[in-house]
């Protein structure tokens, strides 16, 4: 499944997500969000926070923090029932935190081309990570996504990450 045959689900929770990743740019931060789903019930959300400061914090992802919430909550999710909706590709330390954690799918708007987990060759993975199933939906509202990090790579006063892999990348897009 791709972009073009998400289903209604998919954008409507994608959305959500981007308006938390927009949320963050309107503070100065990195902007990605993060909504968890279960049943079709919004349980979890997250958005990236430690960016804007002299030294960025690499543990408040958007998707760590909608996990702590996951883990907390009064009735436990069949965790491969869960679908966890990030505005960027969950990042390797990200990727192994769903996996460990059991979600069951994955629907991201936009690649990370510098530090993207869900395309990491999984078979040579410890066994940990590569025996867990996990169903990976990308580009669901890419388009949105980029403009977000167009947004933030493009503004002189912001600079985590400037000049990366993954601000070229994304600045070079159409």
């Amino acid at each position: 499944m791709n972009a073009e045959t998400a289903s209604q689900a998919d954008v409507h929770y994608m959305r959500m997500a981007l308006e938390l990743a927009g949320q963050a740019l309107d503070r100065g931060e990195f902007p990605v969000g993060c909504i968890v789903t279960y049943e079709g019930q919004v349980v979890a959300r997250g958005e990236r926070r430690g960016t804007h400061q002299t030294n960025p914090s690499e543990l408040d992802h958007a998707e760590m923090i909608a996990l702590r919430q996951l883990e907390s909550l009064e009735r436990p999710a069949d965790r491969k029932k869960v679908i966890v909706y990030a505005t960027l590709e969950p990042c390797l330390m990200c990727f192994g935190a769903l996996l460990i954690s059991g979600i069951g799918t994955i629907v991201y708007a936009y690649e990370d081309a510098m530090g993207g987990g869900t395309t990491c060759p999984r078979g040579r993975m410890p066994s940990l990570y590569r025996d867990h199933p996990v169903r990976i939906v990308p580009g669901v509202c890419r388009a949105e996504s980029l403009a977000l990090l167009k947004a933030f790579f493009s503004n002189p006063e912001l600079d985590y990450w400037r000049g990366s892999l993954l601000a070229s990348y994304t600045l070079a897009q159409p």
